[in-house]
């Protein structure tokens, strides 16, 4: 099974990865890769969502809807 560490550590390396290659492909030096990979990162783990589904105290005798 993979790990919620795993997952956020292969996601990062795709995203340095990208970035490298599109800024290679651009001529562009001197940026720090590592920083704008984690800054991207940031951005994404603000937006994804918290919980899926119900919370307990939402859910009624039925649970029919």
């Amino acid at each position: 099974m993979v790990m919620a560490d795993e997952v956020v550590a292969s996601r990062r390396e795709s995203i340095t990865t990208a970035i490298r290659a599109e800024l290679q492909r651009q001529g562009v030096s001197g940026v720090d890769i590592e920083a704008l990979a984690e800054a991207i990162e940031t951005a994404i783990a603000a937006h994804a969502p918290l919980s899926e589904g119900r919370h307990p105290d939402e859910l009624n005798a039925t649970n029919d809807d």
